[in-house]
């Protein structure tokens, strides 16, 4: 049993191991034309004529090609909007990060000037009561004032900010009102004192 496992074995070792073997032309023997790949019948292709002819679409491509051309400005609509609002996005998941990271690392001091300021708004909930408009006024001032008192510079700025603010808005608000009032109220045949008039 030794010599059939030796001899097995042996054959098997040797497919393992890779040589070349060059082989060299008789000189006794003629020299015969090497034939071309094309020449080979393995290797001939069907002479012939190759048309292309397009399958006629079928009911559920021509239902889905009229669903796309249908839904197209809505897609495109939705592109912009997304590259639009992306920036935005993103601008605002930078600022949610920062604000994260400011509070893990929050200066001394930091989290009883909030507690104050949020109790401030608490407050001015509290003194609310019955009316709407109040709700929506009150505790955002009580807050500012809060806050004013922690961080004048910041106040003064954001002061002067929404000031101008205001003024513009509501210098809009004048400028339509009044095309508003001569539009609706000051008709060219309402008016009394006019030159032709006399």
């Amino acid at each position: 049993m030794f010599k059939v496992i030796q001899r097995s074995v042996g054959p098997a070792s040797l497919s393992l191991l890779t040589f070349r073997v060059y082989a060299a032309p008789k000189k006794d023997a003629p020299h015969k034309n090497s034939m071309k790949v094309d020449e080979l019948s393995l290797y001939s292709a069907p002479e012939g004529q190759c048309k292309y002819v397009e399958e006629p679409r079928t009911q559920l491509e021509e239902s889905i090609s009229q669903l796309r051309h249908h839904f197209e400005p809505y897609t495109s609509w939705c592109q912009e909007t997304y590259s639009k609002t992306k920036p935005k996005m993103q601008s605002l998941v930078q600022w949610g990060l920062d604000s994260y990271e400011y509070l893990q690392n929050a200066p001394p001091g930091f989290f009883p000037r909030l507690g104050v300021i949020g109790f401030a708004g608490l407050v001015g909930l509290l003194f609310t009561r019955g009316s709407k408009i109040k709700k929506l006024v009150y505790p955002p001032a009580f807050m500012g004032l809060a806050a004013s008192i922690y961080y004048p510079q910041q106040a003064i700025a954001f002061a002067q900010v929404t000031g101008e603010k205001l003024y513009d808005w509501g210098l809009r608000g004048y400028i339509v009102i009044e095309d508003l009032w001569k539009e609706n109220f000051q008709k060219p045949g309402n008016v009394k004192n006019s030159p032709g008039n006399k």
